[in-house]
């Protein structure tokens, strides 16, 4: 995999990496060949500071799950990944193939497993951030996960990612396709909301939930309103019960209702589930009246959108609010 050397700069507030020719030895001189030097890492930008990588990376391993689908469609074949945490469809030939190491998931890593795989560049950070520094024995960690409290907010965060990989992978253009369909797909659905309310739903444990402490990073660049938005919830919030009763959605009366249906996207196939869509059913002697149900202003996301949240899921999902909102 080649490696672009050209600078990762960006205008606007969502800045991009920085990325600058590192000086190291074995460079060719021009009094030796009249060549330019020949710089061997570069320099990237990361949540954790400056970064100097292998500036043609051979052998990557892959453990942010928000980066897994930006990678894929780079055509790029990691040595190790997180195989718990891929989504149970579109990853059968990393998950089935013997020659990519299995990472473990976050909560429980194998990183000897990382070790073994070799790599010359680590793609961390996320659900994986805790173990940055015992994965900068083995090789250079680059994080560039999306934060929602960065000056940026998350999908600023998606952009800033999505052209650091580009710029890693030699993969610029495509990087740059992804940002503005991103943006596009934002775009249109700011056009199409006006101040309605939402109710940003979680599907988890048999249950609707309050999971505006994970997919409000959606409302970014949206005229919506969060009718709970007073709820001290963060992205880990998904893992509980809230709390929040139908009957306290219903007297809230939300025009809309966005649901990320977490259950689905971490069942496997011999796990019993009940689908969101058959959780909101159920409730219709409650929710009968609310705006949202009996208008079916539902908006599910993705199946897999819980595991994983890089750019491509943000896309889709503004492509669905915008498609609903215009109807």
């Amino acid at each position: 995999m080649k490696i672009s050397l050209k600078s990762a700069l960006t205008s606007g507030a969502a800045a991009a990496a920085l990325v600058t020719l590192t000086a190291c030895g074995g460079s060719t001189s021009a009094a030796e060949g009249g060549d330019e030097a020949t710089a061997e890492t570069i320099t990237v930008e990361t949540n954790n500071g400056p970064v100097d990588i292998p500036a043609d990376v051979e052998r990557v391993a892959v453990l942010n799950n928000t980066t897994f689908a930006t990678l894929k469609s780079f055509g790029i074949d990691p040595v190790a990944v997180p195989k718990p945490l891929l989504p149970n469809e579109g990853y059968e030939d990393w998950e089935s193939d013997e020659a990519i190491f299995d990472a473990g998931s976050h909560r429980e890593a194998d990183l000897e497993a990382v070790s073994e795989a070799a790599p010359d560049l680590i793609i961390g950070g996320g659900r994986f951030a805790e173990y940055t520094g015992e994965l900068e024995k083995i090789a250079p960690v680059v994080d560039v996960q999306p934060d929602e409290e960065s000056e940026d907010g998350w999908v600023g965060g998606l952009r800033h990612q999505t052209e650091v990989l580009g710029e890693i992978f030699d993969e610029e253009e495509a990087a740059g396709e992804l940002v503005a369909a991103l943006d596009e797909a934002q775009a249109a659905a700011g056009e199409a909301t006006g101040g309605e309310t939402v109710f940003l739903a979680n599907a988890s444990g048999g249950k609707i939930d309050n999971g505006a402490g994970r997919i409000g990073r959606l409302l970014e660049g949206l005229d919506l309103e969060d009718s709970f938005a007073s709820e001290d919830l963060d992205g880990e919030s998904v893992h509980n019960d809230s709390g929040l009763a139908p009957e306290t959605v219903a007297e809230a009366d939300p025009d809309w209702m966005i649901v990320m249906d977490r259950d689905a996207a971490v069942s496997t196939a011999d796990d019993e589930f009940t689908p969101a869509e058959s959780l909101i059913g159920a409730l219709d002697n409650v929710w009968a009246d609310t705006t949202f149900f009996s208008e079916d202003q539902i908006i599910y996301l993705e199946k897999y959108f819980y595991v994983t949240e890089g750019i491509e899921a943000y896309t889709a999902a503004y492509g669905q609010i915008a498609e609903a909102f215009t109807k």
